[in-house]
């Protein structure tokens, strides 16, 4: 008997060394390489230097954007927190779908118990509960539903840094066009002050023309510094989003392809509804909600427990009769789910639950379809600005410019009216480029509200629930 009692402990002890072992192992790598960073910044002797981001000098220059954006997705931090996320949720699924661990217990006697089959001296009992048919699958079916709300979320997390970098890279690109336009008004208004000088020197005019030109030029010199200082907070923006060096000198194209502004409002609206990944992590909150509720119900039904007893008899007892026979037990149990208001509490709390998942889904439809609205009609604005500005307001200007500079030259205006008109130039130049951006950058933002109109960076999101938007709609 001494020995099977030796033999139990043993097994025992084997299973809590494996599973000491077991618990120790990282199987992870990318948790692996975040221990060993976090170690190495306790011990480093300047943790702050090296949590710099590197500089990607393959970055620097002008790029187009679609590079930037395929750099991102792979190292934005939030994209691999959301995707860390999702993994993490993931595994949570065969975790609801399995059993409890079964439970095992020894007993010793100090004081042996004296049957008449002789003294009871060692008991080892297990033990398994057994969830009511139909609750590990419906607690599965809820981790499920979760994890597509996070897979969901993950490509809304890409949408947005897609759009983050296009409007960074667009900002960029507005910044570049200010300066080099700024900087090619500088030489038209060095021209115009040699001519003001010339006309100065022969008596045309004041020496005040001389000095107003002058002093343009010393704003156009300030204009210039602030502009600069600007690219730089862009680079800086744009590294933020790529998760590099602020250092890391990138640059937009120095012209950029044409783009056209979206025409139909409807498939617009429908394609948001359909893709945006928001809406897509409602509609797996409600399918996740409703699986609750079916969870709160089979919560009626009791859990069986099944178990067994070994018990280890002495050889001999007391009794004459004693035949040292072991004992061997059955145990069967169950809860009971006797408190219903607990009970129909937790079923009427999933219930407003869902309820609650669903009319935020409408909300949040209400407000795609405002934004995609908005978004359309303030993008084709922009576009009808820009077409304005392309055929009429520009030509015009230079022209007017032109004209007056002519005119400046042999007398017939003033040089208050040919800077006026110089500064009109400069000023719908720049407003020209700006509104090139802007539109941009509306896109940007319509296309991350309907989902990805070319799909970049998304994922086709199957999520169980879809069935639910007809209802919803009514």
């Amino acid at each position: 008997m001494a020995i099977q009692r030796t033999f139990c402990c043993a097994v025992l002890a084997s299973a809590l060394i494996a599973g000491c072992r077991s618990a120790h192992q990282i199987r992870d790598p990318e948790f692996a390489a975040v221990e060993q960073s976090i170690s190495q910044s306790w011990h480093s002797s300047a943790p702050d230097v090296e949590a710099k981001g590197p500089v990607f000098t393959h970055l620097e220059g002008h790029h187009p954007v679609e590079e930037f954006i395929q750099f991102a997705l792979g190292q934005n931090p939030d994209i691999h927190a959301a995707r860390k996320q999702m993994e993490a949720q993931a595994h949570q699924v065969p975790v609801a779908a399995s059993l409890d661990d079964p439970t095992l217990g020894m007993t010793f006697f100090p004081e042996q118990i004296q049957t008449a089959s002789g003294q009871q001296e060692f008991a080892l009992s297990a033990n398994q509960k057994l969830p009511w048919r139909g609750k590990l699958t419906t607690r599965a079916e809820v981790a499920e539903a979760q994890t597509n709300v996070a897979r969901a979320e993950l490509a809304a997390v890409e949408l947005g840094t897609v759009e983050a970098v296009k409007r960074a890279y667009y900002e960029l690109y507005y910044i570049q066009k200010a300066i080099e336009v700024t900087e090619s008004e500088q030489g038209l208004l060095t021209e115009i002050l040699a001519v003001a000088d010339t006309r100065y020197k022969t008596g045309n005019t004041s020496q005040q023309d001389v000095l107003r030109a002058e002093l343009e030029i010393l704003n156009i010199e300030n204009s210039l510094i602030h502009l600069r200082q600007q690219l730089e907070s862009g680079q800086a923006r744009l590294a933020r989003v790529l998760h590099v060096s602020p250092q890391t000198k990138m640059l937009a194209l120095r012209e950029l392809p044409d783009e056209q502004a979206p025409q139909d409002l409807d498939w617009l609206q429908r394609q948001a509804l359909s893709a945006r990944p928001e809406l897509h992590a409602q509609l797996a909150a409600i399918q996740r909600d409703r699986q609750s509720v079916e969870l709160a119900r089979l919560n009626y039904m009791p859990d069986v427990s099944l178990g067994a007893t070994w018990i280890d008899i002495a050889s001999a007892g007391i009794s004459p009769v004693a035949n040292g026979q072991d004992a061997f037990l059955i145990n069967f149990g169950m809860n009971l789910p006797v408190y219903r208001k607990r009970l129909d509490s937790t079923v009427r709390s999933a219930e407003a639950r869902v309820v609650s998942t669903s009319r935020k889904y409408d909300s949040l439809r209400d407000v795609t379809l405002e934004q995609v609205t908005d978004l359309f009609a303030k993008a084709k604005s922009q576009s009808d600005l820009l077409q304005l500005f392309d055929q009429d307001i520009l030509p015009k200007a230079r022209q007017t410019l032109e004209v007056s500079s002519r005119a400046y030259n042999v007398g017939e205006v003033d040089f208050l009216t040919l800077i006026d008109n110089w500064r009109q130039v400069l000023r719908y130049e720049v407003s020209y480029h700006r509104l090139e951006a802007s539109l941009r950058q509306t896109l940007a933002e319509l296309e991350r509200v309907v989902g990805g109109m070319n799909n970049i960076g998304a994922e086709t999101i199957p999520v169980p629930g879809e069935d639910l938007i007809p209802m919803l709609e009514q």
